[in-house]
């Protein structure tokens, strides 16, 4: 039944992957007038469906859904491209009296589309200059340096995480300050209601586990195999994304498919761990359980939510 309260200006459902956000971010748009805008950088990518849990257009109960499949394999994620075209749809909904309903679990992204942000720019010679000391000496090296420099960067950025490392002794050499001085404060351009979706460790650590089971039944290593043909090696963000990486591993002969199966559920169970923590320091985000004995009353819940926020 659709709501009749009048919905806020911006709707954001966030939190870990596997948690249960794609499907409320649907049943909120269908009650309030809503369009959904992608806020998952992975599902940015044409042909990255199995992998990143895709909604298909049957699973999306014929909402518009924006920002999904727009960059071919090869390009590297922007989170500044990315927050230009968000706004832009978010403006577009908003002015068509549209409910923009924001879902992803990509905190930055998510941050980049709602609150003020500004991103520092690049320099090629420093970027291609810490690539090549990247490529030379490994990810381990640099990400000491960042740790001089910028501890808690350095704390928040995995060692492996080469492109990220980069990026922030970029930043730092660019502007002359900490790279998390740039990160984004608690400040909205929205007047938005950001909901978390809430599941335990143990039960989110088993669907997981079964997500991946799902996706290898699917036709994942096609899928990647696929994608392959089409440059996804050479895709600097793509590559690594969960499912894909060990899967092109495995094609690389460096593992077995069932090790890359088994290293896919781990590491998913890992970056949960660190989307939970990323927006449980946002004191805004409203946490609703998404367990499963709570299911079927999240949506109701998240409905009766809004509604408080309009007529608070």
């Amino acid at each position: 039944m659709r709501s009749a309260a009048p919905a806020p200006r911006v709707i954001a459902v966030v939190g870990p992957t596997a948690a249960g956000k794609s499907d409320l971010g649907v049943f909120l748009a269908q009650q309030l007038g809503g369009e959904v805008v992608n806020a998952d950088s992975m599902q940015l990518y044409r042909g990255m469906d199995i992998g990143t849990a895709k909604l298909t257009l049957g699973e999306r109960g014929g909402v518009p859904h924006h920002l999904l499949d727009i960059w071919d394999v090869t390009e590297p994620a922007n989170v500044a491209t990315y927050q230009q075209l968000a706004r832009a749809e978010i403006d577009r909904l908003l002015a068509q009296g549209r409910t923009p309903v924001l879902v992803g679990g990509s905190g930055l992204y998510v941050r980049g589309a709602i609150d003020v942000l500004e991103f520092p720019g690049t320099d090629p010679e420093v970027r291609a200059r810490l690539e090549g000391e990247l490529e030379e000496h490994g990810p381990g090296a640099l990400h000491a340096r960042l740790a001089a420099a910028d501890p808690e960067a350095a704390r928040a950025i995995l060692p492996g995480n080469g492109r990220r490392i980069v990026r922030a002794l970029e930043v730092i050499e660019i502007t002359g300050r900490p790279f998390t001085a740039n990160l984004p404060s608690h400040e909205s351009v929205y007047d938005t209601v950001q909901i978390g979706v809430d599941v335990g460790r143990p039960e989110l650590d088993e669907r997981i586990t079964v997500r991946v089971d799902r996706m290898w039944e699917a036709g994942l290593i096609d899928e990647v195999r696929a994608l392959e043909e089409r440059g996804l090696r050479e895709g600097r963000t793509a590559s690594r994304a969960l499912g894909y990486q060990q899967i092109l591993d495995a094609f690389a002969g460096e593992c077995t498919e069932g090790e890359a199966r088994a290293e896919t559920v781990r590491a998913t169970k890992r970056f949960a761990r660190r989307q939970d923590s990323w927006f449980r320091r946002d004191p805004r985000v409203h946490w609703l359980s998404g367990a499963m004995e709570d299911r079927a009353e999240l949506p109701r819940q998240a409905l009766a939510l809004v509604e408080r926020a309009v007529t608070a």
